[in-house]
């Protein structure tokens, strides 16, 4: 009785048992999950339904129900010639089926709905509010930006009729033995480091003056004392020849 007893290694149901890591505790899982959900399945068939939930499970099933004759409404209709499943009107055109029935399940008042949707409508407007103003930005900054950028263009430009004024107003004095220039920004300032006191004052008597106003006084000279236009490029032999053949006295008058 013993021997019987006793487990045979060499039998074959001990050599078909499966003998991997790790499989009882799989097993053990697997069996405390099955457990978990057949309690949560108890619970659920033994928990006392709410108030709420007993209501409408009630009126889901008298809506699902068709009316009968116990209903006054449907017995006056039913004297009246009415059938189950016809519709209503003397020539049929009404409906068949009953008006449906919303049910109110918030806590929410009368015209909350409302409110909501206008809230939603002042948020959507001040949303698109925002994005005109910034669209109004951009298209602002790109202005002045163009702005700024046609100024620095016009403004290095006049520099440069400045410069070329007083490369020709130095040219011009010097061909009639004047040493010194009428200001001392008449010429261009020459590259030396030392300058005297009297060189200083000058500069800031000079850098009063705009780019536009000292290049309007310097081709002002130009014309009065050497009969010379930088426009044309071009020295007159009087004021009538330089009246009667130049333009104007701006770069506008020539272009």
């Amino acid at each position: 009785m013993e021997d019987d007893e006793e487990e045979d290694y060499m039998s074959d149901l001990f050599i078909k048992q499966d003998v991997r890591p790790g499989l009882p505790m799989v097993r053990r899982m697997k069996d405390a999950i099955q457990k978990e959900e057949k309690q949560k399945e108890a619970n659920e068939k033994n928990r006392q339904k709410s108030i709420k939930e007993e209501e409408k499970e009630r009126r889901d099933l008298v809506l699902k129900s068709a009316l009968g004759n116990e209903n006054k409404g449907f017995a006056l209709l039913q004297k009246m010639g009415y059938k189950s499943g016809q519709a209503l009107g003397k020539s049929g055109e009404g409906i068949v089926e009953p008006i449906p029935l919303n049910i109110k399940t918030g806590r929410s008042g009368l015209g909350h709905e409302e409110l909501k949707k206008r809230k939603a409508e002042e948020k959507l407007e001040n949303y698109r509010q925002k994005l005109h103003m910034k669209k109004k930005a951009n298209e602002q900054a790109a202005d002045q930006f163009r702005i700024r950028f046609k100024n620095k263009q016009e403004e290095r430009k006049m520099e440069g009729d400045l410069r070329k004024s007083q490369r020709a107003c130095q040219q011009l004095d010097m061909q009639k033995d004047i040493d010194v220039p009428k200001e001392t920004w008449y010429w261009l300032e020459p590259e030396e480091e030392d300058k005297d006191e009297e060189d200083q004052e000058d500069e800031c008597t000079s850098s009063d003056l705009s780019v536009s106003e000292k290049l309007h006084i310097l081709t002002a000279y130009l014309r009065e004392k050497h009969f010379y236009c930088i426009w044309c490029g071009t020295t007159y032999e009087d004021p009538e020849d330089l009246s009667s053949n130049c333009p104007g006295d701006s770069a506008a008058d020539h272009d």
